[in-house]
């Protein structure tokens, strides 16, 4: 697979009529992320990949003074506002596994995440059925508070 990472939007976007809408809560997870030290760096993050282009939501770094490292992440942010989790979930799914192809081959450095609310990890993802699958397909998760606009979990 050939894939490149491309730095500007102009050169990303030729060719290309729209850019996918940013989810309802993108901005409340951009916030809640530089309130917990995170700097964003990507808005979104893209990459042209095998002749697609593909849009991760945010990427973002930190400095671990630890152990004075950099930790790089992606994030793919969801608000499982549509007529069923189920078939929200699928879709989210699908997208995390392509996104962290695409990155252990361009930017093997980079975690990826998938952002949920609150209330649907605890009425959702808490069931059998998903929790499999979050351990089958190995997703990260960022549990986000709607109300209170901050980070409560980070799951891996």
């Amino acid at each position: 697979m050939s894939c490149s990472f491309l730095a500007s939007n102009k050169d990303f976007r030729k060719g290309i009529k729209k850019m996918p809408a940013k989810d309802i809560y993108h901005e409340l997870v951009k916030k809640a992320l530089v309130k917990q030290g995170w700097k964003i760096t990507e808005d979104p993050l893209t990459f042209r990949v095998g002749g697609i282009n593909l849009y991760i939501d945010l990427g973002a770094e930190t400095i671990l003074t630890a152990k004075k490292n950099e930790e790089k992440i992606a994030i793919e942010i969801k608000s499982f506002i549509g007529k069923s989790y189920v078939t929200d979930f699928h879709q989210a799914v699908g997208q995390f596994i392509h996104y962290r192809m695409v990155l252990k081959e361009e930017e093997p450095e980079r975690i990826l995440y998938l952002a949920i609310p609150s209330n649907v990890y605890k009425d959702f993802f808490m069931l059998p059925f998903t929790q499999n699958s979050i351990e089958t397909n190995q997703l990260k998760l960022i549990v986000y508070d709607t109300k209170t606009e901050e980070i409560i979990k980070w799951l891996s």
